[in-house]
């Protein structure tokens, strides 16, 4: 009988970023270092799409198409030497929540200070899913916290045309973004969910689109807990109710606004629950995630102690 690809030992809390880890966008930082009115930026970016039909353009991704007029400021120069370094460095003024980022080491130690957990050897893997700049999330103070980051990419230096047969050529000019390495929209998240699900992530050699039988995934969707904050994660969120894990909501302390989204969510049964995005020792949304942990562990130990009696079986007994 073959062995099974993975122990599927692991919980996998994926959070999304902006509103959700943080209070605002991760990109404040980029518009205070160049002094730019951001508000100004993002009507731009909002009347993008408009702008690309008058031209003839139908197909418009309006959740990434931020990314290209970062590129248009940048080789303008009102992003001057804008690369992915100095978004990094920028990534360091980030500003999170209350409670984090220790937040994810105690949903660790959850699993770590109980000892049934620790015999099945079952882990937390942080992960972020996120719309943004990767590069920022990679520079912030969360970074050495997460098992994996999905997000955009920039290109700072693309190879010319025919670079295969000339070689590559010495850098000259200061590196700046220049073109989009990859881009994340809010509907293909559900590949990262995906790729956590079948261990592309780990594995490379694991297409995300190859067919893997249930018990052959490394982190079954029960396994899951996703957290993020509002309408444009219903894609993720569906994906993860579907299939059996677990969905929280969070909305900013002292926002009617965001607590009517979230609200209004859980009402249409998009989230199994919600609350603030406080993540200090017995806040509520502490306490949830927290028990959600508690509760899959328990159900992994529970799988697990079946499948060893189903193989084990009795010992033989005399008779009477």
């Amino acid at each position: 009988m073959p062995q099974p690809l993975f122990l599927q030992n692991i919980i996998a809390c994926i959070w999304d970023f902006d509103k959700t880890l943080i209070p605002g966008y991760m990109q404040a930082p980029i518009f205070e270092h160049y002094r730019m009115d951001s508000k100004k930026f993002w009507k731009e970016v909002n009347e993008l799409p408009n702008y690309y039909r008058k031209a003839g353009l139908d197909l418009i991704v309006p959740d990434t198409v931020y990314l290209n007029h970062f590129i248009t400021y940048a080789r303008e120069g009102r992003f001057k030497g804008l690369n992915n370094k100095l978004l990094r460095d920028l990534g360091v003024k980030i500003k999170f929540y209350e409670g984090l980022p220790t937040f994810f080491d105690e949903i660790k130690n959850t699993v770590k200070d109980n000892s049934d957990f620790q015999q099945h050897d079952i882990r937390i893997e942080h992960y972020i899913v996120s719309t943004g700049l990767r590069q920022m999330i990679l520079g912030s103070k969360i970074a050495p916290y997460i098992d994996g980051i999905w997000g955009c990419e920039f290109v700072e230096s693309p190879p010319p045309a025919g670079y295969l047969k000339s070689g590559e050529k010495k850098q000259t000019e200061p590196k700046i973004i220049s073109q989009i390495a990859y881009a994340l929209d809010n509907t293909s998240k559900t590949r990262a969910i995906f790729e956590i699900n079948k261990g592309s992530n780990k594995m490379p050699d694991i297409d995300v689109n190859a067919k893997i039988p249930d018990e052959d995934r490394r982190v079954p969707f029960q396994n899951m807990i996703y957290i993020a904050d509002g309408p444009s994660d219903i894609p993720v969120f569906s994906i993860v109710n579907h299939f059996g894990g677990r969905t929280f909501a969070v909305y900013q302390p002292g926002s009617k606004e965001e607590f009517s989204q979230v609200n209004n969510l859980q009402k249409q049964g998009r989230v199994q629950s919600f609350g603030e995005a406080n993540y200090t020792e017995g806040s509520q949304t502490a306490m949830w995630i927290k028990n959600a942990v508690s509760e899959i562990a328990d159900l992994i130990v529970v799988n697990r102690e079946r499948a060893l009696g189903d193989k084990i079986g009795k010992p033989p007994k005399h008779l009477d």
